[in-house]
């Protein structure tokens, strides 16, 4: 049987900044992607049904057998089981969600099935970006199961770190904890590959530190949170994701948000995620060209790949940034941030292509990693796409 994760266009749109960079199945949300959950759930490796512009560094690979797999679900023991029980030419949907079929080939508007069973069960659907983070604890949990069944967590030895509820720590060999304050109660901690908390470290469960990742000094981890590999976190974090290969290591809150891949931010850059009247926070769409309620009291900061800010930056609640921006400056700038922009309060220029290029390349050979010839493809291509929202260039 071939494993083919598809993306739903509806929301594909709704998952705008993260989803210009990569498929749906591609985000992260717990300690794994969506992919690696389903991955090591069934023994398969997946390819990916995605945009064309996406086609060449995630690849379509198809088969006789095929099972489709909608790429904004996350599985479960139960949904895996209904999904393995599907015979060819059967779909398996929860209401007008399709969730996924086994079928040589598929219409994503009207699956090309002869029958339709549905899942009754329980369904988590990352289908807005604020699902990232609102379902994060809950898919750390279920990952730290699936990833430590039956497996022994590498001893931690140190004298002067503090562990509660060590059954519910696990590191993974080379993980290093200095000095710090471990707290599972409320939730597993999970410290991966050659992973690093460093002193004064405080951190509560649920969370999860990816591989090569760090914690710097006297960093506070409220819970709830994601450190995706090759990336490192200070000041103060509560219910974030962080995709991978970014940096927040210095003081300051970030709260309530997800960074995509390959981002940085300044030392003393402060999100807010609660607006002082405590009302339902608002947030730019892709899909409906503008800000809707999320019906959420917090929600930060949505950080799109290769994106940057300056020291002592500050973000409004729900604010929306895409893909290769640079934000600096004092005051605070506007909710929504187009990609490629360059500026702040102030006002933005056209962060230009070359230079963005430029900039990525740098960031990626700092961590021993190349932007291909298709990355930069990919990124020409949002650079043009995301034109219609650099509203400035319309009247220069």
């Amino acid at each position: 049987m071939n494993l083919v994760f598809f993306d739903h266009p509806e929301i594909r749109q709704n998952l705008l900044p993260f989803t210009f960079t990569r498929p749906v199945a591609d985000i992260r949300t717990g300690i794994l992607t969506i992919r690696e959950k389903w991955e090591r759930r069934l023994d398969l490796k997946g390819s990916f049904a995605t945009e064309n512009y996406l086609s060449e560094k995630f690849p379509l690979i198809t088969g006789t057998d095929n099972l489709w797999i909608n790429g904004a679900v996350c599985p479960t023991t139960e949904l895996t089981q209904a999904i393995l029980s599907l015979k060819t030419e059967e779909a398996l949907q929860q209401g007008e969600i399709f969730i996924a079929a086994r079928t040589a080939n598929m219409q994503l508007s009207d699956p090309n099935t002869k029958s339709k069973q549905e899942f009754t069960g329980s369904l988590t659907l990352i289908d807005r970006v604020w699902k990232i983070y609102q379902h994060n604890g809950a898919q750390i949990r279920d990952d730290f199961a699936l990833l430590t069944a039956g497996r022994k967590s590498v001893p931690l030895n140190d004298e002067h770190t503090r562990v509660y509820n060590p059954s519910q720590v696990f590191l993974e060999e080379g993980a290093k904890v200095r000095a710090a304050v471990l707290n599972a109660e409320n939730g597993p901690i999970y410290l991966g590959k050659n992973s690093f908390v460093q002193e004064g470290a405080l951190v509560r469960g649920p969370f999860a530190l990816c591989e090569e990742s760090h914690v710097n000094m006297g960093a506070k981890v409220r819970g709830d949170t994601t450190v995706g590999p090759f990336s490192k976190i200070g000041g103060e974090v509560s219910n974030s994701v962080i995709f991978g290969y970014s940096n927040k290591a210095h003081d300051g809150f970030l709260g309530n948000s997800v960074l995509g891949e390959w981002c940085n931010i300044g030392a003393d850059t402060n999100t807010s995620n609660l607006k002082n009247n405590y009302e339902n926070i608002k947030l730019w769409s892709y899909a409906s060209g503008g800000f809707k309620d999320t019906g959420l009291m917090f929600c930060g900061l949505m950080f799109g790949d290769h994106s940057k800010c300056g020291i002592n930056t500050m973000f409004n609640s729900g604010t929306v940034v895409g893909v290769s921006a640079s934000i600096f400056g004092d005051g605070y700038p506007r909710n929504f941030i187009p990609s490629f922009a360059w500026g702040g309060a102030a006002g933005f220029t056209t962060y230009q292509l070359n230079k963005a290029l430029d900039t990525a390349s740098k960031a990626m050979a700092r961590r021993n990693q190349e932007l291909t010839e298709t990355d930069k493809a990919i990124l020409k291509k949002i650079f043009e796409d995301s034109a219609r929202y650099r509203v400035w260039e319309k009247k220069s």
